[in-house]
């Protein structure tokens, strides 16, 4: 597989990386089929995994997949939710940012952190003092590289002048687009790397869920506005035309949603998630499509006169998972 470099960090990374947080969701599968999948997206070129505090018993699951592998993969994992639990708020507070790595340590395997993301901007803590703490545990040797996670222009450059940000994860495809307003000019000018999360829209970009399709009660995008029966309704000309650009490629509309992210930017590195293999092989072949100038141009015109309905999170979790 391709690599690329986060920004101006230096940190070289597959061109497409694995979102770990499904893995730990209700229906996910067994144990060691979601390790014999972590070391399959490995075989097939995959060296960024992405996890969290707060994806649960996810640091565990991913430290022990990855640990033969360790010195060949990239590890990124996130602090600043109060108990890893974004339902109890932030808590960026610098003993709890060392208290969290510390545990995220042990939890992976591992004696450093390649990645240290702030989970979400937590107003009470002043960027800078964030950034100051995960200076700190960068000169002791315990974590490589700051990032950020859905933080805004002003909050970016304010931490990055402190500590350069290697990279921002946030939520981009063509199913959200609102980075493209400030946030990519603004990663592009300081030398940043973007990590879109939900890249596949959480599945709606896959072409397989429309207004007709009952979701499972166990299925978390219940909670979503974006797919309540009406908004799925609402949405529909998106997938129409994910879908349709796929069959004159000859390829699935997932492959396209990536591709297109993949030629945005050369410094944007999607990390989607799946917990099966069919689906995995199928999103490590969005590398090697190319979409032509031409098809480019013919997708932004037409997202250009599509308006995407409902909102990304739920009400009472969306104060803390949008604040920025």
């Amino acid at each position: 597989m391709n690599t690329r470099k986060l920004g101006n960090s230096g940190l070289e990374v597959s061109a497409l990386g694995f979102g770990a947080m499904g893995l730990s969701f209700p229906t996910a599968p067994t144990k060691e089929e979601n390790i014999k999948l972590l070391r399959s997206a490995f075989e097939n070129g995959i060296t960024f995994f992405d996890t969290a505090q707060a994806y649960g018993e996810n640091e565990l699951l991913v430290g022990e997949a990855l640990h033969p592998l360790r010195k060949e993969v990239v590890i990124a994992t996130k602090f600043g939710l109060k108990n890893g639990d974004v339902r109890q708020g932030l808590d960026s507070r610098p003993e709890n940012i060392i208290a969290v790595a510390e545990a995220s340590l042990k939890r992976l395997r591992t004696d450093v952190i390649d990645l240290f993301y702030q989970h979400r901007p937590d107003p009470n803590i002043p960027i800078e003092d964030v950034a100051g703490t995960v200076k700190d545990l960068i000169q002791q040797g315990k974590v490589k590289h700051f990032g950020l996670s859905e933080a805004n222009a002003e909050t970016i450059r304010k931490a990055h002048a402190v500590l350069p940000v290697t990279a921002l994860q946030s939520e981009y495809s063509m199913f959200y687009r609102e980075p493209e307003t400030d946030i990519i000019p603004t990663l592009e000018e300081l030398g940043i790397g973007f990590v879109p999360f939900s890249p596949l829209g959480k599945g709606f970009l896959t072409g397989t869920i429309n207004a007709d399709v009952e979701l499972d009660e166990s299925d978390t995008r219940n909670r979503f506005p974006r797919f309540s029966k009406e908004n799925r309704q609402a949405n529909q000309p998106l997938v129409d035309l994910v879908v349709s650009i796929a069959k004159d490629k000859n390829v699935t509309p997932a492959q396209i949603a990536l591709s297109w992210l993949l030629a945005q930017k050369p410094f944007i590195v999607p990390i989607p998630g799946t917990s099966k293999l069919h689906r995995l092989q199928e999103n490590i072949g969005a590398i090697n499509i190319e979409l032509t100038t031409d098809e480019l141009n013919k997708i932004n015109s037409a997202l250009a006169t599509i308006k995407i309905v409902g909102e990304r999170y739920p009400t009472q979790i969306r104060n803390t998972a949008e604040r920025k």
